[in-house]
């Protein structure tokens, strides 16, 4: 059946795309991008630092941390240096599900998203604000074995959740599933070192009826690692996570995310 795409209202992973230099996206999402520019001039910046930060943190999982599996939920459009690439490209055998509730996004991730002979990639269509469907679907069931560590990618996604949705709960079920070992990797946009250009980018999401909620390093920590244990550097700007090499980095003003990667006792 072919995917029912709305081009009257921009979508987070269509924009995401843009940001990042895609094509797969509408001209609404063009448009609404733009008017988030004008306030948050780095936010192509962002998105790209946000991409690096998901890279780094899968290398250190499969690197350092021996996971072999995931759960990326929120993972937009594919681009460079998907969850699977990056792990793959390591662990053959790692095995990703991928969800999101954008019908493009499946559309091209059935196409696109292959997986290593030894491992396995799944796509599912689903909402983060319904944890109890993600994991109860037969994808995710069939691919990953929650007997043993996983991780739960949620890079960017969580401030499209304000509080009305409940996100302590969303957190705690999904958590609650993952048995001790297992990791969380989150980052989160955030208001506390550009106050007026992401209030005026928040504002032009606003307009066009996307909502959510803009959270600080502190609140970050509390909603996604609370009750976790944090990995070195613990909840920072996702520029200063474990970055590569010393050349010079995006200042916290012009990234305005904050993020961090932790592991379930």
């Amino acid at each position: 059946m072919r995917p029912n795409f709305d081009t009257t209202k921009p979508h987070p992973a269509r924009m995401y795309d843009y940001l990042l230099g895609g094509k797969d996206n509408f001209a609404v999402d063009r448009e609404t991008a733009e008017l988030v520019m004008q306030s948050w001039r780095s936010a192509r910046s962002a998105a790209r630092e946000n991409r690096a930060f998901l890279g780094r943190a899968v290398r250190y999982l499969v690197r350092d941390a021996g996971i072999r599996q995931f759960l990326d939920i929120g993972t937009g459009l594919p681009a460079a240096n998907n969850v699977h690439e990056v792990a793959q490209a390591m662990q053959p055998e790692c095995r990703v599900v991928y969800a999101d509730n954008d019908p493009i996004v499946l559309a091209h991730a059935r196409a696109l998203l292959a997986s290593s002979p030894e491992g396995r990639t799944a796509y599912i269509d689903a909402d983060l604000r319904e944890p109890e469907k993600i994991l109860a679907s037969p994808a995710v069931v069939k691919t990953l074995d929650f007997s043993q560590p996983v991780a739960l990618m949620l890079v960017a996604v969580l401030h499209f959740v304000p509080d009305a949705d409940n996100p302590v709960h969303i957190m705690s079920t999904l958590l609650d599933a993952l048995p001790s070992g297992s990791y969380l990797v989150a980052s989160h946009a955030t208001m506390e070192y550009d106050p007026e250009g992401v209030a005026g980018a928040g504002a032009a999401y606003q307009a066009r009826g996307l909502t959510g909620q803009l959270r600080t390093i502190d609140e970050l920590a509390e909603l996604a690692f609370r009750g976790l244990e944090m990995v070195d550097p613990g909840v920072v700007p996702v520029p200063e996570w474990r970055p590569d090499g010393d050349g010079p980095r995006p200042l916290a003003a012009e990234v305005n995310a904050n993020g961090g990667v932790a592991r379930k006792p």
